[in-house]
């Protein structure tokens, strides 16, 4: 598929690119995109809840009466999961989250992602530009020229631009990334993609060498 290629103000250049159709034009796998998803997710949380049990909590191991001849129930310790104070049946403990995929799994979920940011046409290339300070206003005139200020964007760079990131960092909106670390949540979670000019020809290198 072609992309016409926009500058800063948001114009087109005259020139094309082509996103290469073994990516862009996949049928879509909803299933491994969940799976995806659903690692990245477990990856991020802690998984350091813990609760005491009875053999953790503070209290004395002496049973609190004779077991038979007093009209009540029979009790054990103070530490008993049914008092105050008492430990917890069955609490969560230390553990992760983390699930794995295989790397092709994760490959096709990641082409899967962007063939369905091209079938919503929501895939913009710009041409490569640089920032000579991080200046976050200059960053969001660039948005706003692009219509895309506001929406949710993913902006994928060919390389670590310390100007670039230091001003991307500040708009709530937008997440800044280099081509090699994006992943499927975040294409996923993001309303717009956009690709540097170099960025989109990147993708035609990768699958000339694969």
């Amino acid at each position: 598929m072609q992309v016409e290629v926009l500058n800063k103000s948001g114009k087109a250049t005259g020139r094309k690119v082509e996103l290469p159709e073994e990516i862009f034009g996949i049928e879509p796998n909803d299933h491994v995109i969940y799976l995806a998803v659903k690692q990245y997710l477990g990856a991020q949380r802690q998984g350091t809840h813990k609760v005491k049990t009875r053999a953790e909590v503070k209290g004395a191991s002496r049973k609190l009466h004779r077991q038979k001849g007093t009209g009540g129930s029979r009790k054990g310790n103070i530490r008993n999961p049914l008092y105050k104070g008492g430990g917890t049946i069955f609490g969560p403990k230390p553990h992760g989250y983390d699930i794995k995929l295989n790397r092709k799994v994760k490959d096709l979920a990641k082409m899967s992602a962007l063939a369905y940011k091209a079938k919503e046409n929501a895939i913009l290339v710009v041409e490569d530009f640089n920032m000579e300070s991080p200046k976050t206003k200059e960053l969001v005139t660039v948005l706003s020229n692009l219509n895309i200020n506001g929406k949710k964007t993913l902006f994928v760079l060919p390389e670590y631009n310390d100007n670039l990131y230091l001003s991307l960092r500040n708009v709530p909106s937008v997440l800044g990334a280099q081509l090699a670390d994006i992943n499927t949540y975040d294409i996923v979670n993001s309303d717009v993609l956009v690709l540097t000019e170099n960025v989109a020809k990147l993708f035609n290198e990768e699958e000339v060498a694969a």
